[in-house]
C-alpha cells in the first residue's frame, strides 16, 4: 500500500493506493474546529491510525512538500511557517505510526508526473479536481448550495495526486 497526504492546518487529504497503483481509500481530516495545533495533530494521528489498524503496512508514504517561498497573492510568512511546522509534525506522526520515512513531493512536480497540465494563469485546484473526477470512478464530489465543490474534495484530490505521483516516480526509479 502507498499513502499520499496533502497536509493542511484546516483540512488534510489522505489517499491510499494498492501496490498496483489503484485507488483503495481516500478521506479528509477536518481540523478547522481545533484552535490548538496539538489537537489538530492528534486528530490527524487518530485518523491515520485507522489506516494502520485496517490495512496492510504501507510500502511508502508521500506527503506534499510545504511551500518554501513567497508568491504574490499567496500566504504570509506566518502562514508558511505554521504550515511547514505542521507538515513536519504530520511527517513525524507517519514515521512513528508506520515506521516508514515519508518522502516529500512538490505539488507542481506531482501534477507534472501525473500529466495534469495547468495553463498559465489558471488555478490548479479546480483542474486537479476535474482530472481526479474524470479518472477515478469512485471519486464522487458533493457540492454546496451555491454549486461549488465542498472544500474537502480539493484536499482529497491533491492527496490522490501526491500518492499517484509517488507511485509513478517509484516505478521510474525501479525502471519498471
Amino acid at each position: 500500500m502507498i499513502i499520499g497526504i496533502d497536509v493542511s492546518t484546516s483540512i488534510t487529504g489522505v489517499a491510499c493506493l494498492e501496490n498496483s497503483g489503484e485507488l483503495l481509500e481516500f478521506f479528509s481530516i477536518d481540523t478547522r474546529k481545533f484552535k490548538c495545533s496539538f489537537q489538530k495533530a492528534q486528530e490527524v494521528r487518530d485518523n491515520l491510525k485507522y489506516i494502520k489498524d485496517n490495512y496492510a503496512q504501507p510500502k511508502a508514504i508521500y506527503i506534499e512538500k510545504s511551500l518554501l517561498s513567497f508568491r504574490k497573492g499567496f500566504s504570509s510568512a506566518k502562514t508558511l511557517s505554521t504550515l511547514s511546522s505542521f507538515n513536519g509534525v504530520v511527517s513525524w506522526i507517519c514515521y512513528d505510526l508506520f515506521n516508514v520515512k515519508p518522502s516529500h513531493i512538490e505539488a507542481r512536480s506531482a501534477r507534472k508526473i501525473c500529466e495534469i497540465a495547468i495553463p498559465r494563469g489558471e488555478k490548479p485546484k479546480p483542474l486537479v479536481l476535474k482530472h481526479i473526477v474524470d479518472s477515478e470512478k469512485d471519486f464522487v464530489v458533493e457540492y454546496t448550495k451555491a454549486g461549488n465543490p465542498k472544500p474537502k474534495y480539493y484536499d482529497m484530490a491533491d492527496a490522490i495526486v501526491i500518492a499517484k505521483a509517488g507511485f509513478k516516480r517509484n516505478l521510474l526509479v525501479k525502471g519498471e
